[in-house]
């Protein structure tokens, strides 16, 4: 599996199409470990392409703190499942915490 994480100065970024880099993170679901983490420059921000772009790289969850409905629906039609409302920590913390169950989520910070 592999999840994608907004960043802003190597944080999570609180809205996604605004971040400098994506963190993706290639973990073993069955032995909650973190295989594999590389950061990639997304293209210009337009509607739609963030999606694409990520299920190239082979993600399957992206963790956010806040992404619109419109977003989330592309997300979803490229079969990747959407995680909102993510409070910013790093990469690892944020990967560590969802495969422990422990990741939380509050309240979509994006409301477009």
């Amino acid at each position: 599996m592999k999840i994608a994480i907004p960043l802003h100065q190597g944080n999570l970024s609180m809205h996604f199409g605004h971040c400098e880099h994506f963190a993706l993170v290639e973990v073993d679901e069955q032995k909650k470990t973190i295989l594999g983490e590389s950061l990639h420059q997304p293209p210009p921000h337009e509607p739609g392409v963030l999606p694409r772009w990520l299920g190239e790289l082979g993600a399957n969850l992206i963790i956010a703190g806040g992404m619109g409905r419109r977003a989330q629906e592309l997300f979803a039609s490229n079969n990747i499942a959407v995680l909102v409302g993510a409070q910013g920590n790093t990469p690892q913390q944020l990967v560590a915490a969802y495969l422990s169950g422990n990741l939380e989520t509050g309240a979509n910070c994006c409301d477009h």
